[in-house]
């Protein structure tokens, strides 16, 4: 009686219905997910799991991860982000060919799911595609040339001195990755937008949160509280939360495992109190604008030079040199702001893994402050051919320590057509990440990679000849290669001459070891690197 009942309450043909509708969907889900996969399946890769891919693998080794895989899979495999597969290129030779021949089919970034949680990451000239890129490029590219790196000299210096000049007095042991922070923010906020950020002006070091006075009167309110530490705060956070893994945001991590739900739950979590889209977003919103009324005030400034990134921007837009729909009012901001992403992050990074090298090495700090030492008096100041020509033994230091601490081990790129890449045929839309990091640590191009050698960028080395001239690219390859890296290597070397002129730096006591790593849009020291400072007697000098 009751079956009776049940069938008259649901029929054969709702029963039916239901259950195709169901499979229906499974299917679809099971083509959503696995479809990707499908794509480059004939690409060699170890057994991904549902949704997380490979995430538990860069769990469990870190950025190392790359590394292990290639010696297991060989120069070309699949990693997986969560759902997106990516095609890891860990071979020079492979490398070239991404990056410089089959460049016009693979000519873009691809973008992850970090910065598309982040709109204001995403118009700046990095993530930008095709002619928006291209003309974006070249309209910048004179702010690179030698003629006005070399007159960008004397304000690196300023603010070099500025920021190192009460290490003298210091009794503490000082955050080294806080100063050198402050520091190329400083000139690169200067370079970008022709403004003072004042972090290099005299105060305390060795405490890393202690806020910064200025009186640049572009950034401060009404009510005169410091805008500038405000803005600086910001900017660090925006970078800091756009993570790799699943320690993001939440909408970071629906991207990874389904990126189809990433902006529809970003949307709705950004308007939540307390959650970290939430404040990602008010941060983004913040910076956003502040760089709105920076580009407005510049606008207006009708005496303005070329001298900056803003200004330069800003004339080939009104002289019709370049369309106003390239340059945008927001894309201006963001590609500005890109600069001082681009300028402070990476420049810090390196100059605090230099030192942190260097320290640990007394046979290098030797023979490099003898290189200083010989240059001349030291009040005198290297230009911009000098710093090219007549430091050598500094430049293989600078190499060695970008090589042994690599600040972008992956670099992005997304197939526009179909190509063959190492002789597997990959599909329009694919994924393709040179394995930077691999291939710094390969024993075939680098000998002994765990140690620390700069001599094996000396040119007459052995090594060096043997060496694939790609093996090495700490700033990428080809056309979408940094165009700012003349722009930081002036600043690096000018740092550590003006530093090692005055003093040398030991490890603190109070500084793990070995040193944390965290993975985001590029490799950061977790906390920072401390130093004792030493100052160098005159007869050192």
């Amino acid at each position: 009686m009751v079956f009776m009942d049940l069938e008259w309450l649901f029929p054969i043909p709702i029963s039916v219905s239901f259950a195709s509708t169901i499979l229906a969907l499974a299917g679809g889900w099971l083509i959503y997910l696995y479809e990707p996969y499908w794509r480059v399946r004939k690409v060699p890769g170890p057994p991904s799991l549902p949704l997380v891919g490979h995430l538990h693998l860069l769990a469990k080794h870190g950025p190392d991860v790359f590394s292990v895989l290639a010696k297991q899979y060989g120069p070309i495999y699949r990693f997986h982000m969560g759902r997106q597969p990516l095609i890891i290129v860990a071979d020079a030779e492979l490398c070239k060919e991404v990056g410089i021949k089959k460049f016009k089919d693979i000519p873009n970034r691809s973008t992850p799911s970090p910065i598309k949680a982040s709109p204001l990451h995403q118009k700046g000239l990095f993530f930008s595609r095709d002619s928006q890129w291209s003309t974006m490029r070249n309209t910048i590219l004179s702010v690179y040339q030698p003629s006005h790196l070399s007159r960008l000299v004397p304000t690196m210096q300023s603010f070099i001195e500025s920021a190192t000049q009460n290490l003298d007095s210091q009794k503490e042991d000082i955050f080294f990755s806080n100063l050198s922070l402050k520091l190329a923010t400083d000139v690169i906020g200067q370079a970008a937008f022709g403004v003072n950020f004042g972090l290099s002006q005299s105060h305390s070091v060795h405490n890393e949160s202690k806020n910064v006075a200025t009186d640049n009167k572009d950034l401060m309110n009404a009510s005169g509280s410091n805008e500038v530490t405000d803005f600086i705060n910001q900017h660090i956070y925006s970078t800091t939360q756009l993570k790799m893994d699943l320690s993001g945001s939440f909408s970071i991590i629906l991207g990874l495992l389904v990126p189809i739900l990433q902006e529809p739950f970003r949307q709705i979590l950004k308007r939540i109190p307390g959650t970290m889209d939430w404040k990602i977003e008010r941060t983004n919103e913040k910076l956003g604008g502040r760089l709105d009324e920076i580009v407005e005030k510049r606008t207006k400034d009708r005496t303005r030079s070329s001298k900056d990134f803003l200004s330069l921007i800003l004339n080939a837009r009104e002289s019709k040199a370049v369309s106003e729909n390239v340059f945008t009012p927001e894309y201006i901001s963001a590609v500005t702001y890109e600069h001082l992403l681009a300028g402070s992050a990476t420049t810090s990074f390196t100059l605090s893994s230099v030192v942190y090298l260097v320290a640990a090495h007394p046979e290098v700090e030797k023979k490099m402050l003898e290189e200083i030492d010989g240059y001349g008096s030291l009040d005198q100041i290297p230009t911009s051919q000098d710093l090219h020509d007549k430091f050598p033994y500094l430049d293989q230091v600078i190499k060695e320590a970008m090589r042994f601490y690599i600040v972008s081990p992956l670099v992005a790129r997304e197939t526009s057509n179909e190509v063959e890449i190492g002789g597997y045929l990959l599909p329009k839309g694919t994924w393709v990440w040179l394995a930077l990091g691999v291939l710094a640590k390969d024993h075939k191009n680098f000998p002994e990679p765990e140690k620390f050698k700069p001599e094996r960028f000396d040119p007459n080395c052995e090594e060096m000849k043997q060496r694939h001239p790609y093996a090495f690219i700490p700033f990428g390859i080809g056309p979408r290669a940094c165009i700012g890296q003349k722009f930081s290597m002036q600043e690096i070397k000018l740092s550590l001459i003006h530093l090692y002129k005055k003093y040398l730096f030991r490890h603190s006591a109070d500084m793990e070891s070995p040193l944390e790593l965290e993975y985001g849009i590029v490799l950061n020291f977790k906390h920072g690197v401390k130093f004792s400072v030493i100052k160098r007697t005159e007869m050192s000098c």
